[in-house]
């Protein structure tokens, strides 16, 4: 007979590899985004989010430019256990460095500048989550 200790471990094990490690169940949030509604809602709120603070910072800046642009890069974000944001990573673009190299400087200072979100949730434990997401660039 199994002692109660070794079911106990049993039933925690099974639990365990029952739980997508790889899904949270709840996306970070920046406030003014629904934590009531579907996930995927609330990672569209937190993307629009995270990219109109974006928009805004580009704006405040004036670009002068040979050629005009237009691309998609790709920055990687992550969202710690705490709500910081930071970026990972920038897609390099040649044409885009050349004509912006403040571009990556600004995106960098832009996340640091906003809001922090809520953290994600996994079983109601904050845990980090990383986003790629495309930013377009268009100077025509």
């Amino acid at each position: 007979m199994a002692s109660t200790e070794s079911k106990t471990q049993k039933i925690v094990e099974d639990e365990l590899r029952g739980i997508d490690w790889n899904e949270v169940d709840q996306y970070p949030l920046f406030e003014g985004c629904d934590e009531t509604a579907a996930k995927q809602e609330q990672r569209q709120c937190f993307e629009n989010t995270l990219l109109q603070n974006l928009g805004m910072t580009l704006q405040d800046f004036h670009f002068i430019i040979e050629d005009d642009i237009e691309t998609t890069i790709y920055v990687d974000f992550l969202v710690d256990n705490k709500g910081e944001i930071s970026v990972v990573k920038i897609d390099k673009n040649t044409m885009l460095e050349d004509q912006l190299p403040e571009f990556r400087g600004i995106i960098i200072r832009g996340i640091r500048s906003m809001p922090n979100p809520a953290p994600a949730l996994k079983r109601g434990v904050p845990v980090k989550t990383r986003f790629r997401l495309p930013l377009q660039i268009t100077t025509k």
